[in-house]
């Protein structure tokens, strides 16, 4: 890959873009240096933030023909150092992108761009009495585009699905900026699943400009029950014993004394102080079946020795215990100067041996770890709090997160469910695929990206291609 010149790049995008279009100063590059994983952070050597899909299109075609790498950005909420600029390449922002292009009522579909929010979805929708399943705790501000990019889930995904299983169609520009239309309106496509290929590939593949989403109607009724409980292996155990009832929650949620007292800290939700751990299980569907469910959910819980039950007795109460699990994040933020949010995916038979590893890996590594997580599928979010002043703390914050992500793999789950690999897990895909098993994902990578530009150094550990695909700097860049 030859040397980029940065002037006669900047020259020739000047003749693409406006001028507010071009970030090229220092200092304005700087929120760009990373996403919400900020322990690793590096400047690009340029930002570009198109507004529409053919200045995008002509960009790609010119980072193409001079192999500038690209790194495409939608809000920067990605969780694993995704959307980290490459430092000899373009940092290719697509927030501006941000149209709701069509509500379909009739077909439950809604068609936008990739920089339109999450939530932003639903409200477009609400009108209709449509909603979009998946809602990621960062729903407020994470797009559609980078959901997409990660194959983002949310408390509901339980019972409504991951994003690829919300999706009907996207339109792709492909590293020359050809593009493409994956998928269709109808239930299947003839030929090879391109579109679950692509859902998750984190940029590597293409860059997403346009998706096509499904809508599902607001439930009728919904509720929650809130019960604390003792231990946290009681908790585990009442988890895999809702889904072995035959209840099928919109979704079941649980968090760990330390995450539970800085949620009420921060949100006053009304959750209970003394449980060492909370589930919270949602309900929906008519008004008999909630109504029904909920009892049973409730009575399962107490037989399992819940020390407190709350059922919710109206919609703001309902909401109000999801604030303070949507609020886990920043609650818990306020415990330390730092916090590192880990993404793994254990079997929901494993949920007690694996939190009591944690523990045991938390007293090992000398730092406090609160763990919220979506417990119906397994999905591990634990916070680990350090401080990103002490270089020593850093780097024990990162051997716990790789601990705990080989103690997935051990246990018989995988290394992400929903924030991906980027460059945080980048160590770990061989402990989770073989020699070969890389060597093919190598292979994918190489047959949409000959050149290998697009985010390089992210996703896939690149075997035999280690010149042409530029390693990043050093991994601790944290101001």
């Amino acid at each position: 890959m030859p040397a980029i010149d940065r002037a006669a790049l900047l020259r020739d995008l000047q003749r693409l873009l406006p001028g507010h279009c071009i970030v090229a100063d220092t200092e304005c590059q700087r929120p760009y240096e990373c996403d919400a994983l900020t322990i690793y952070r590096e400047l690009p050597l340029l930002v570009v933030l198109p507004e529409t899909v053919q200045q995008v299109q002509a960009v790609l075609q010119l980072c193409h023909q001079r192999q500038v790498p690209v790194v495409a950005r939608g809000s920067g909420t990605g969780l694993c150092a995704g959307a980290m600029p490459h430092p000899e390449g373009l940092l290719l922002g697509l927030s501006k992108l941000d149209r709701v292009i069509e509500i379909d009522p009739l077909a439950r579909t809604a068609r936008v761009q990739p920089g339109v929010s999450n939530l932003a979805i639903s409200a477009a929708a609400a009108g209709c009495g449509l909603y979009y399943g998946p809602d990621p705790s960062s729903q407020i501000a994470c797009s559609i585009g980078g959901n997409v990019a990660e194959n983002s889930g949310g408390v509901h995904c339980l019972k409504y699905g991951l994003t690829v299983h919300n999706i009907l169609s996207l339109e792709l520009l492909t590293v020359a900026g050809e593009q493409l239309t994956i998928g269709s309106q109808g239930l299947d496509t003839p030929g090879y699943d391109l579109l679950a290929l692509l859902t998750g590939s984190e940029g590597l593949l293409g860059i997403v400009v346009e998706v096509t989403v499904r809508l599902l109607p607001v439930p009728q009724a919904a509720q929650v029950v809130m019960a604390g409980f003792p231990t946290v292996a009681a908790a585990g155990d009442a988890v895999g014993a809702v889904i072995a009832a035959g209840i099928i929650p919109a979704g079941l949620e649980m968090m760990d004394r330390l995450a539970v007292q800085a949620a009420e800290d921060f949100a006053g939700a009304g959750y209970p102080r003394d449980a060492e751990a909370l589930l919270l299980c949602e309900v929906d569907g008519t008004s008999e079946e909630v109504e029904g469910d909920a009892a049973r959910v409730a009575e399962l819980f107490r037989s399992l020795g819940a020390s407190s039950i709350v059922t919710s007795r109206d919609e703001a109460q309902r909401a109000l215990l999801w604030q303070g699990r949507k609020s886990a994040f920043p609650a818990v933020g306020r415990l330390a100067p730092d916090y590192y949010c880990m993404d793994g995916t254990i079997p929901r038979s494993m949920v007690s041996r694996v939190l009591e590893e944690i523990a045991r890996l938390s007293a090992h590594y000398g730092l406090r770890v609160a763990n919220v997580f979506h417990a119906g599928d397994g999905n591990l979010h634990p916070l680990i709090l350090f401080d990103a002043s002490n270089p020593q703390e850093v780097r024990r914050a990162e051997q716990f997160g790789a601990a705990i992500l080989s103690l997935s793999v051990q246990v018989g789950g995988c290394i992400t469910g929903e924030h991906g690999v980027g460059l945080e897990k980048l160590r770990q895909m061989p402990e989770q695929f073989s020699e070969r098993e890389l060597a093919l994902l190598e292979e994918i990578k190489c047959a949409f990206d000959p050149g290998l530009t697009l985010n390089p150094g992210k996703g896939v550990p690149i075997l035999r291609r280690c010149q042409e695909y530029r390693a990043l700097p050093a991994r601790h860049q944290h101001a």
